[in-house]
């Protein structure tokens, strides 16, 4: 009798399925109700500028979003501007990432591994998130599972010298996105330990390893200058340590029920190094200078997922001898079964409220409360992205704080005038639209020319209307009387 479990062997290969279910998830809700949050906003207010404007802008904010924010360029110039061209390339590239995934677990573990664990990265909540985030995040995961593929290829004596080419070409690309990628270059050292490779491995990789960081040393370097950028990032705490606790331990047992050995490659050896090493090792870096913040390695998520699968293969081979037609099942039902547990979270994240804010639905609000002659200021400066991303609701409007553009200063926020002429400004005015964040989500005023700002609008102005939206909030002042400046 021929066991359920040598069917997927004799069939197409798997990783198709994987690479159209992420797929399907990814296109599943891609608008999330029309709206774009800040982050998301920064691409798009950048890949609308010239390529000049872009350059401009990099040798003074977001170098290290470089490439990204010229390959959105590209494409806004391309297909237009709209939800669709700014998130699509992550759900193109995350569907990528499930098929590598695919196929490594396949040639490591078995087809029935292969395809639970291309299923089931599409699956995970952290995927899910950034499979429809108009980032470079999903990218570096695509090609955190190009080059993976490429090393097990290359490590199993398959590949040739263009092989090595390729894959210091794809973790080089991946730095340029994301210099933090560079962390997938340990882990791949961790499995090429694990399998006890020899010198001539060892000296290849070692080469096209020090190739792909000489080639991202300048960006990092320059972007170091720029530092100032990730000062929101909180120091490490103890509980920002328990999501990274639960994924080792989810992906420590998948390793187990593999039964991993040492000196051979296996789904232990390549997913364990893959998930562990980017993880540990930003935290050791965040203990130093904090910089934890788990999209940064996004792509250890592949590493999961692969001993996810081969967790899921293990079982199928244990159930086939005692129930050779139920075990085919075991793989599409655990999914069906993940899926369906999962689906409040899915739903959640796509819709609006699972971003901190919605920048065009505050645009939205200013269009419908301005009027002819009114003046607006953004706090903090940061806010002026809503102007940035839907400048026809601002059509009409003086943006009296603003000292230089956006584009002319090679910012993302343009450059502010002084707290003094803030104030001048407006005291002048009769009616001043101000756009801040929410209630719920507003960090306290800090800043000297946001303190003029709130100081001003409570002395000598009074509130109108006040709209609060999905975390943004735009209130209208108008001036009490002539009282003196």
């Amino acid at each position: 009798m021929t066991s359920a479990i040598s069917v997927p062997r004799r069939a197409l290969p798997v990783w198709p399925v994987p690479m159209l279910w992420t797929l399907a998830l990814g296109l599943w809700g891609l608008p999330r109700q029309h709206s774009v949050w800040r982050d998301e906003a920064a691409t798009w207010q950048v890949a609308r500028r010239s390529t000049a404007d872009v350059w401009h802008m990099l040798a003074h904010v977001d170098a290290v979003h470089g490439l990204y924010y010229l390959l959105m360029h590209a494409l806004f110039a391309w297909c237009g501007p709209s939800t669709t061209t700014l998130r699509l390339p992550s759900v193109l590239a995350m569907a990528v990432a499930a098929a590598c995934v695919a196929a490594l677990g396949h040639r490591l573990a078995g087809a029935w591994a292969g395809l639970g664990a291309g299923l089931a990265l599409g699956l995970l909540p952290s995927a899910q998130f950034y499979l429809q985030e108009g980032r470079p995040y999903a990218l570096v995961a695509a090609g955190a599972g190009i080059s993976t593929l490429l090393l097990v290829t290359l490590r199993e004596g398959r590949g040739r010298a263009i092989g090595w080419v390729a894959y210091a070409g794809t973790v080089l690309t991946c730095g340029l996105l994301n210099w933090l990628s560079l962390l997938i270059l340990p882990a791949h050292a961790g499995t090429l330990l694990w399998t006890r490779s020899g010198r001539g491995v060892w000296v290849r990789w070692t080469a096209a390893a020090v190739v792909a960081v000489a080639g991202d040393l300048p960006l990092i370097l320059f972007s170091r200058g720029q530092s100032d950028q990730i000062a929101w990032i909180p120091p490490l705490t103890w509980h920002m340590l328990i999501g990274p606790a639960v994924l080792l331990a989810i992906g420590g047992l998948g390793a187990l029920l593999d039964r991993p050995k040492t000196g051979r490659l296996s789904a232990a050896a390549v997913g364990l190094p893959l998930l562990a090493v980017p993880q540990l090792t930003l935290i050791g870096i965040s203990l130093a200078k904090p910089l934890f913040v788990d999209r940064y390695v996004l792509f250890s998520l592949l590493g999961l997922a692969l001993l996810i699968g081969a967790a899921l293969g293990s079982a199928v081979r244990a159930a086939t001898p005692r129930f050779p037609r139920a075990s085919g099942w075991f793989v599409p039902v655990a999914v069906v079964v993940a899926f369906v547990a999962l689906l409040p979270q899915s739903l959640a994240k796509r819709s609006p409220s699972s971003r901190v804010d919605d920048v065009l639905a505050v645009a939205a609000d200013v269009r419908r409360l301005k009027e002819t002659g009114d003046a607006t200021l953004f706090l903090p400066a940061a806010r002026r992205d809503t102007a940035l991303v839907s400048p026809d609701a601002f059509t009409g409007l003086r943006d009296i704080a603003l000292g230089e553009g956006p584009v002319a200063s090679g910012t993302l926020k343009g450059e502010e005038t002084s707290p003094a002429r803030i104030r001048t400004a407006m005291l002048a005015e009769r009616r001043i639209l101000l756009v801040t964040d929410a209630t719920g989500v507003a960090k306290p005023v800090t800043a000297q020319r946001d303190s003029v700002k709130l100081s001003v609008l409570k002395k000598y102005f009074t509130v109108v209307a006040d709209e609060q939206v999905r975390g943004r909030r735009v209130t209208v002042y108008e001036r009490r009387g002539r009282a003196g400046r």
